[in-house]
This record gives structure tokens, C-alpha cells and sequence, in this order.
């Protein structure tokens, strides 16, 4: 059979059939969703397989009349989503320079092609009872979950604002977004929310003082450690780490997978790494087809 690849603008991509090709792929990711695209993403524009056997959301803005890629935040991977094989690497590569001509384009865990490094994303099946998860923790780890199971503390539901209003207060200023972009992640979590697709976990000590709290979208697959907040007495008595270990009792022998959403930053890394999970790493592809002179100034 001939492949075709169409490029679709994303007014016009049939989203049901979008979002199954999403959801089937052995690959899948929520950050590919047409409604996490239609919510935080500027513009977007579908490639597309076929009758969409494979899928790929390229995210982009555009100056001086030239489309190219961005970073969206809180979308970690984009890239291939695909239920059969992979089409050639070749025709993506000529589908994306296409669509933008200047970028980086971040390739999902599941994808061979990007040539930027190798970005960090740990992961943690829960495909196991707590007490042989926990067998993989670092002695470091344990002792810290233990020192925090001895406080009184309590594990609880809380509230999408709730989680905003601490993760804003303690890192807003630091994490690189825009009071816009967190406006429309919050109308994103409000949105699927409604679904079932977000959870907020939250650690208060005896008296009922919020110590941690934790905003995670969830799919069928993954819960994604997007919104973690720890106040300065949480840290002190190590909620962060009461929190985890509750919601992976929480979720224990599920067959989910617990995305701790990577980090480059050395102590964050550590953190992870403490929890014996995978790093489950993903690249990203830069290109650069501006017309001469102007590529010149833009490596």
C-alpha cells in the first residue's frame, strides 16, 4: 500500500480519529491530545498518515512571516505517535521542514529520530505491590519515607486552584512560564478534570497544615508529575516524600506508569534517580532552513 502523508491544519483534523491513533500507540503520551494542543499550544498542525495510521502535532509560532517550532510549556514530547511501523525517517523530516523552517522539535521516548542530546525523563511502573516497589528505593530513600511516616501526617484530595495557587507561590517566578500559559493550563486542568483526568494529592500535618501538594494529569497509561509543591516545613520533615509514597500505594499493581516528567537540574535528578525508576529518555531534532542571510544569525 502507498503511504500518504498529509499536513493538516488543526481546525481541520478529525479528532476522534486523532486521538485514537494517541491512545493506541504502544507510545501513547496525553501531551499529543487535540485538546492538550487546542489549550496550550499557539498554533499546531497535524501530520498524518493515511487515514491517520500514524500521527505527529508539530507546535509552532510564527515571525517575520516564518512558522517555526517552540517549546509549549508543559508539553515535555510531541513526535510520532504510530499503532503499525514507523514511516520513513526521511519523509517525517521532510513533513516537518515543511510545515516549519526553523526549530527544535521534540521527538517522544518511543521515537529514533532527534539528534540534541539525551533529555533525562525518569519513569516508575507500578506494575507491583508497594512493598516491591519499594524494594528499589535507595536506603537514603526508605529512611527518609519512614522518617515522614512518623509525623502524623495525612494523605488527601485536594484542588486544582489549590495546587496552582502553592506551585505559583513557591516556583512561579522561577519556572520559565508565562502568568498566560498558566492561565491555560489551568483552564486545560479544569477542562479534563471533569474526566477524571487529573488528580491532586496533597500531605497535611496534624494540626490540617498543608505541607506538599501535587497536580498530575492522568490518562489510561501514565500519571505525569506535572505540579509538585513542597513548603519550606514540608521539606523540613520530608512530605514530598510521604506524598509519593502514598499515591504509589494509592495506585499500587495497576499497571500505570508514574512519569516523574525528567529534569536536567542535578538535585531534582538525584531525587528521582532515589526511587529506582527508568530513565526513559527522549531527544530532540534542531534544523534550520531560514533563507540566506538570515540562517546565518540563527544556529
Amino acid at each position: 500500500m502507498h503511504n500518504e502523508i498529509a499536513i493538516v491544519p488543526s481546525f481541520n483534523i478529525d479528532r476522534e480519529k486523532w486521538d485514537r491513533c494517541i491512545n493506541e500507540s504502544s507510545n501513547a503520551l496525553i501531551y499529543g491530545t487535540t485538546t492538550y494542543l487546542d489549550h496550550l499550544a499557539d498554533h499546531w498542525t497535524g501530520i498524518v498518515l493515511n487515514d491517520y495510521e500514524m500521527v505527529m502535532p508539530v507546535a509552532w509560532r510564527k515571525k517575520l512571516g516564518i512558522r517555526y517550532c517552540y517549546h509549549v510549556p508543559f508539553i515535555q514530547q510531541l513526535g510520532i505517535f504510530c499503532g503499525k511501523k514507523n514511516p520513513d525517517e526521511k519523509l517525517i523530516k521532510e513533513s516537518l521542514f515543511s510545515v516549519c523552517r526553523y526549530g527544535d522539535y521534540p521527538f517522544n521516548f518511543g521515537n529514533s529520530i532527534g539528534e540534541t542530546g539525551a533529555f533525562v525523563n525518569y519513569i516508575l511502573p507500578l506494575d507491583a505491590t508497594y512493598v516491591d516497589l519499594a524494594k528499589r528505593f535507595s536506603g537514603d530513600a526508605i529512611q527518609n519515607i519512614r522518617r515522614s511516616e512518623g509525623q502524623g501526617f495525612h494523605y488527601e484530595k485536594g484542588e486544582i486552584d489549590e495546587a496552582f495557587h502553592y506551585f505559583l507561590k513557591l516556583y512561579g517566578a522561577l519556572a520559565g512560564v508565562t502568568r498566560e500559559q498558566f492561565t491555560r493550563f489551568r483552564k486545560l486542568c479544569i477542562f479534563i478534570g471533569k474526566n477524571g483526568e487529573i488528580l491532586v494529592r496533597k500531605v497535611t500535618g496534624p494540626d490540617g497544615s498543608l505541607l506538599a501538594i501535587a497536580l498530575l494529569p492522568k490518562d489510561k497509561k501514565r500519571i505525569y508529575n506535572v505540579m509538585n509543591s513542597t513548603l519550606p516545613e514540608g521539606r523540613k520533615k520530608e512530605a514530598n516524600y510521604f506524598l509519593l509514597s502514598r499515591l504509589w500505594m494509592e495506585f499500587e499493581d495497576s499497571g500505570m506508569i508514574f512519569d516523574f516528567e525528567g529534569s536536567d537540574i542535578p538535585g531534582v535528578k538525584e531525587f528521582y534517580r532515589k526511587f529506582g525508576g527508568l530513565n526513559q529518555q527522549y531527544h530532540k531534532l534542531h534544523f534550520n532552513h531560514l533563507p540566506w542571510p538570515v540562517k546565518l544569525f540563527k544556529k
